[in-house]
């Protein structure tokens, strides 16, 4: 995977698929701009000012909560290329990875609004020359992310 640099949008520990897009947005003529609706109740303006590539770093638990596909897909469409947490609920890690979301599980100190670089082939972090390491992914599960998820790579290989 190549290196990501992006802007960093911070958040706390328990973080909820409700918080990240709420349930009485997840109706069918919504499915496609759900980016519109991110974080609207815990931090309203938030989509607008995301950029393409923008990262998010959160503490413990990130994803929590119900488990519907919809939160890290309304991340993808926002534009986030990348969220850092300490932990992740393990259905929100899943439904990341199977739609091609890149999730690491590192403990760091960066601040909201500084620029970092994300090195997912190294393990490696970098906030203005601190470096953060994290454990690299296995190589299906790479591949899974670098296809653009699950469904995307089970179509390439069948043509």
């Amino acid at each position: 995977m190549k290196k990501i640099t992006g802007k960093v949008w911070r958040f706390g520990d328990h973080v909820d698929t409700d918080q990240i897009i709420p349930a009485e947005r997840l109706m069918s003529e919504n499915l496609s701009h759900l980016n519109d609706f991110i974080f609207e109740k815990v931090r309203p303006g938030l989509p607008s000012e995301i950029s393409k590539g923008d990262i998010i770093v959160a503490g413990k638990n990130f994803g929590c909560g119900s488990s519907r596909e919809h939160a890290p897909r309304a991340l993808i469409q926002a534009g986030i290329s990348c969220i850092i947490a300490e932990s992740f609920a393990r259905i929100f890690f899943r439904n990341s990875i199977n739609i091609g979301l890149l999730v690491i599980e590192c403990r760091t100190d960066v601040k909201e609004g500084a620029t970092i670089t994300v090195d997912p082939d190294n393990g490696k972090i970098t906030d203005k020359g601190k470096v953060y390491t994290f454990s690299k992914y296995p190589e299906f599960i790479d591949s899974l992310i670098s296809k653009g998820g699950l469904m995307a790579k089970i179509k390439g290989e069948i043509k």
